[in-house]
């Protein structure tokens, strides 16, 4: 089986009831969004927008709303997928069993993309943009975005698909100082394949040409998302997901069409010609600000006849692209440890928002005949890791060695914090890398693209019990007005609005003269934040907060602190200062009178018998 496009995918997963049509026009200022964000916390379908005010096109959204539907998607390739990422990590595999691994051949040959006549371009039709559904998810948001987008560009050394990058990067259709109908915005992040052929086309002084796909069957957005090598053809990825062939044409102006594709927009960007781009509300739960991005003046817009129009929201996790990492990470989940030495196993946590925060497990053997455990060789892995593609945007890595707990599980947040808290040594286990790159989104740093990232390294036996319970006699001084355990060891402290840095240094001072002579052994760890029964509610409230709202090398503190050759450490307790800076973005937060149209349709009988099939 494989899909031929997004309406076959959308009939059979209508037909097997994971997915209802909304039949009433629905606005796509906010209320398609939320509509969307309401069914998706429930865990519910897929969901068809018949009817969009001001668009003549239907569109979809949640199809990849949990890992289960995404599995039913792609049941008759996905284990096949996995066993030939199992081949790429030990071919020998192949050789010693080739008949345990003979079904993967025809998956493989569907991965090369099919070349067909240009004469396809009768199948479509031309519209313009503000033609499309105009979605706008968020009330700050700078215009309508385009939010599941499969942007193709041509390495322009080395044309032709088999060299070209496609990617997941939004697109702004209007708004802003763009020129409506003729330029949009073209968004990308660091470690994108697209800036690589940015560069050439620059350094060429020639515009780069680019595709923007939408719809199409369920493999090419999910292709668009993989993290494959600098080289390694998208195309062939989605080709293989989908059991067919990446079907392609160039039109007359020389765009590459993918011809299973619903919509196709074509355009140009020239050298160094930028506008402003944003707001947009984005995956970390704030909105990313409005900088200068390429501008992509647009050429044609193509749709099919039957043109269905894909989208999603994001916003703070889970959201629907979190189901998007969970069916990546079992697609490629046993790739990456054998690609670092010693590596068991790494987590990009979803409730800090991805990039902000990695759990890690590694070996830790390069002293075996010692008999005290310390980091060592899990600092060589830490290293690998804020090296590798976008891992490397990470701000904060825990590491582990798995030989102190073999049933360390890095997906488990709670167990996973608990075990390096119980085993951090303050003064030694913390490694800083000051003045470096984070991710484009995550603005905790001191610029775009800019902050630091710490890996928190830990082996050997426990070294303390964690409060699970303050001591009777534990107190803060005045100004902390609030406080309470959120997990064993680590404690929430609201604290003062913040103000500058130097008031922040004044504030620890007071901590540390208070607590100078204190005995916090079971307490490793206090933050700082805003609202400290918000931030210990729950564990993703706990690691959210924590990590998406403080900058390494700015942000952290400690009792008894110290400078040696410059290490940093303390005698502890570790402080993070997790409040809400001038320079952060604003937190996502919904439109009230949106969400109380909202109310009346998802808690219509009709509406709550369909989103339970």
């Amino acid at each position: 089986m494989g899909y031929k496009s997004l309406q076959a995918c959308i009939t059979d997963l209508e037909k097997h009831g994971h997915l209802i049509r909304i039949k009433d026009e629905v606005d796509p200022y906010l209320e398609m969004a939320a509509i969307h964000l309401r069914v998706f916390e429930q865990q519910g379908p897929a969901l068809l927008f018949e009817k969009v005010k001001g668009s003549k096109f239907p569109a979809v959204s949640n199809l990849f709303g949990t890992l289960e539907r995404s599995e039913f998607i792609f049941r008759d390739t996905l284990e096949k997928i996995k066993t030939l990422v199992d081949i790429k990590s030990d071919p020998l595999k192949a050789i010693k069993n080739p008949v345990k691994y003979a079904n993967v051949a025809m998956t493989a040959l569907s991965a090369l993309p099919m070349k067909v006549s240009s004469s396809n371009i009768k199948n479509f039709n031309k519209t313009t943009i503000d033609a499309l559904p105009q979605i706008v998810n968020w009330p700050m948001d700078g215009g309508p975005f385009v939010t599941m987008p499969q942007v193709y560009t041509e390495d322009m050394d080395k044309p032709g698909i088999m060299n070209a990058n496609l990617g997941m990067y939004r697109i702004q259709l209007g708004g802003n100082d763009y020129i409506q109908n003729e330029e949009i915005g073209l968004h990308y992040q660091l470690h994108r394949g697209i800036g690589i052929h940015q560069t050439k086309a620059n350094a060429k002084g020639q515009p780069l040409k680019v595709s923007i796909f939408v719809g199409g069957p369920p493999s090419h957005p999910v292709a668009a998302v993989m993290p494959l090598p600098e080289g390694l053809s998208e195309m062939t990825f989605a080709g293989a997901l989908g059991n067919r062939r990446f079907r392609y044409f160039y039109d007359a102006e020389g765009f590459c069409i993918s011809a299973d594709a619903d919509f196709v927009v074509t355009g140009t960007v020239m050298p160094h010609e930028n506008k402003p781009e944003g707001p947009f509300g984005d995956h970390l739960g704030y909105y990313s600000l409005t900088h200068p991005f390429p501008l992509m003046k647009v050429h044609n817009v193509y749709h099919r006849k039957d043109a269905i129009w894909s989208f999603t929201v994001v916003g703070r996790p889970p959201q629907e692209d979190t189901s998007f990492g969970a069916l990546i990470h079992e697609i490629t989940g046993s790739a990456l440890p054998k690609e670092i030495p010693g590596l068991h196993a790494v987590n990009a946590v979803d409730a800090a928002g991805v990039h902000p925060l990695l759990f890690a497990t590694g070996s830790e053997r390069y002293t075996p005949y010692l008999k005290e455990r310390k980091p060592q060789e899990i600092l060589t892995i830490a290293n690998h890791i804020f090296g590798k593609n976008q891992l490397s945007l990470a701000k904060y890595l825990f590491i582990a060695a798995q030989e102190d707990d073999p049933k360390l599980d890095v997906n488990d947040i709670y167990g996973f914090l608990k075990h390096c808290l119980e085993r951090i040594d303050l003064t030694r286990d913390l490694h800083f890398h000051t003045r470096t790159t984070i991710d484009t989104l995550d603005y905790s740093g001191s610029g775009l693209n800019s902050g630091s990232k710490v890996a928190v390294a830990v082996a050997g036996d426990k070294k303390r019990e964690l409060w699970s319970e303050l001591p009777t006699d534990f107190t803060l001084p005045e100004i902390f007005t609030d406080y309470k355990l959120a997990m064993p060891g680590v404690l929430a402290v609201k604290a003062p609005k913040y103000q500058l840095e130097l008031e922040t240094q004044r504030q620890v001072s007071t901590l540390n003269d208070h607590f100078k002579t204190a005995d916090l052994s079971g307490l490793p760890l206090m933050v700082l934040c805003d609202d400290a029964q918000f931030t210990a509610a729950n564990i993703n409230n706990l690691v959210w907060v924590t990590f998406t709202r403080s900058n390494p090398s700015h942000d952290i503190f400690g009792i008894n602190s110290f400078t040696e050759h410059k290490h940093w450490g303390c005698a502890g307790p570790l402080i993070i200062d997790a409040r809400m800076k001038p320079h952060h973005a604003p937190e996502l937060i919904k439109d009230p009178e949106v969400e109380k149209k909202v109310d009346l349709l998802v808690n219509s009988s009709w509406f709550i018998d369909h989103s339970k099939k």
